[in-house]
């Protein structure tokens, strides 16, 4: 029975129940409509929701290429320093701008200035101007007097009388300069005995050798110090015509660092015998014959702490050479070793956190994720974070010629404040960022690893960042695009171990070819008990 007729029983009038009727279908209709309309709303409800999600996902990846755009274009045009002033200009590289055309082709923007918050940038103050330095008094004089052509006055033939003088300064240098030391030997007989005498053979590091320890040194100094590869050095030699082949030169490197090598394993072994220690890796091009290219191999540093070391105890460098950058060849290297060890965020190290080893976070790294931010988009969180991090260090500064005690003393009481009011700042301002986006990941890094952010400032003698192995490292980097690549993982050890032994000279503000000059002389009647003498640290040096 429809509902028409079931209308009739009810409804005697025939008109009134086909009107009822009609409403009743209208209504069915209504609700189908609206069921219908509900059903579009929800997926289009849906739609929004991946829109809205896929956009904020594209300006979260357009932001991470705003930021990496802003970095190569600072790394290629403007200083590379993290200083908020920068004052030069880096030198063109291809790479970068390929790099930098295939990102402005992602974002769609190119040559786009990003003018937000521009009131937020930190001024840049003025340069001085440094005028001509003097030159160093250690260097020998030559004395060159002019004198007038006559002793009488030009005007009325008066005689002159000196009443002073003007001296003025040119500095000038040789270039290398080779001479041949040539040894005379007499023998003498006995008529009587008949015996024969002469002088004992001088002893050297090579014997029978043509090089002497000063063109030795200076052969290892211009390929480990100046980044002179031997074909350099060669070439070198030839404008003087002395022929010294790579394959000679190349023989001369393997034998001098066969001899400095108890030099340096004594060095390793005074090294582990501190407290605290910086490390950091750098990766390294190695020669991979069977494959006909490069593969990467690394080089880990080691240094001492400054803060830790006594007067008395000499700064320390030591690189390690590996194939590889596992975890396995720190745990290897600082086996059996506690202490302090200050690294970046580096995965690898984690493990030496469970054996006895106390974390140490850098605050350079920390401060450098803001800085990169700051320097792409003159972001006012970045330059509050900067402000903050460099009261900090002003406070590390005025501590910097203080005692142990003095300089906890400084940085419990105005230190220790900061550092709380900093971290509050950041949990607050997390709060509020997106995640994804550069700045919460600027954020997250120094939140994570706070609490060995801040050990420092509980001890008198840990470092506030990584600064120092990062500078005994980076003539390392720089000379890689002079020498390209090891030959052999071999050659890697046996130039890490050289590294080592002149980078810790210059910590110690010796010269290094003098240093070596001096120890490749004494090294081959050298007693094995006295070794300690012979190490780059300082002392009286003819």
């Amino acid at each position: 029975m429809d509902s028409a007729q079931q209308l009739a029983q009810f409804i005697p009038d025939p008109a009134l129940a086909a009107y009822v009727d009609k409403l009743l279908a209208q209504v069915k209709q209504d609700a189908e409509l609206i069921q219908q309309n509900t059903v579009l709303l929800q997926q289009n409800t849906a739609q929004i929701l991946t829109l809205t999600k896929q956009i904020q996902h594209a300006e979260l990846k357009n932001q991470a290429l705003v930021l990496e755009l802003a970095y190569y274009r600072r790394i290629r045009f403007a200083n590379k320093s993290e200083q908020l002033s920068p004052e030069q200009r880096a030198l063109f590289d291809e790479c970068w701008a390929a790099d930098i055309t295939a990102i402005e082709a992602q974002i769609g923007q190119p040559d786009t200035p990003n003018t937000e918050d521009a009131t937020t940038a930190i001024p840049k103050p003025a340069r001085p101007r440094a005028g001509r330095q003097p030159l160093p008094d250690h260097l020998p004089r030559i004395i060159h007097r002019h004198e007038p052509a006559s002793c009488q006055c030009g005007a009325c033939g008066g005689a002159l009388i000196k009443i002073g003088e003007d001296i003025s300064e040119q500095l000038d240098v040789e270039p290398a300069q080779f001479t041949v030391h040539q040894h005379i030997r007499p023998q003498y007989a006995c008529r009587h005995c008949e015996t024969v005498a002469a002088a004992p053979i001088p002893a050297a590091v090579i014997d029978g050798g043509v090089a002497t320890s000063g063109l030795l040194a200076w052969v290892m100094i211009s390929k480990f110090v100046d980044h002179l590869p031997l074909y350099r050095i060669e070439h070198i030699a030839q404008r003087s015509q002395v022929t010294l082949a790579r394959s000679t030169l190349a023989e001369w490197v393997g034998r001098v660092g066969v001899a400095l090598q108890p030099l340096v394993d004594r060095l390793t072994e005074l090294l582990l015998a501190r407290s605290v220690l910086h490390a950091d890796e750098t990766p390294v091009p190695q020669l991979d014959p069977g494959a006909g290219k490069t593969k990467k191999a690394y080089l880990w540093a080691y240094r001492t702490g400054d803060l830790a070391s006594p007067s008395s105890a000499p700064p320390i460098v030591v690189f390690d050479y590996q194939p590889g950058r596992q975890g396995l060849h720190a745990r290897h290297f600082l086996a059996g070793w506690q202490g302090h060890l200050m690294v970046d965020d580096y995965a690898g190290y984690k493990a030496l956190f469970t054996q006895g080893i106390t974390e140490l976070a850098c605050f350079a790294h920390a401060r450098r994720k803001f800085f990169d931010l700051h320097a792409a988009n003159q972001s006012p969180i970045a330059a509050a974070a900067l402000q903050r991090i460099a009261a900090l260090y002003a406070i590390e500064q005025a501590a910097d010629k203080l005692d142990a005690a003095g300089r906890l003393q400084l940085r419990q009481t105005q230190a220790k404040p900061l550092l709380g009011e900093l971290h509050d700042w950041l949990i607050q301002t997390r709060v509020k960022v997106a995640d994804g986006s550069g700045t919460a990941r600027a954020l997250d890094y120094s939140i994570k690893r706070w609490p060995a952010l801040i050990r420092y400032a509980d001890s008198g003698i840990l470092p506030i960042d990584n600064n120092p192995v990062e500078n005994a490292i980076r003539p390392i980097a720089i000379g890689k695009k002079n020498w390209l690549f090891a030959g052999s993982e071999r050659a890697g050890k046996r130039a890490a171990a050289i590294q080592s032994l002149l980078a810790t000279a210059k910590l110690n503000g010796l010269e290094p070819y003098a240093w070596l000059k001096d120890t490749l002389e004494k090294l081959p009647v050298w007693p094995n008990s006295q070794i300690d003498e012979l190490l780059p640290f300082k002392n009286e040096l003819p």
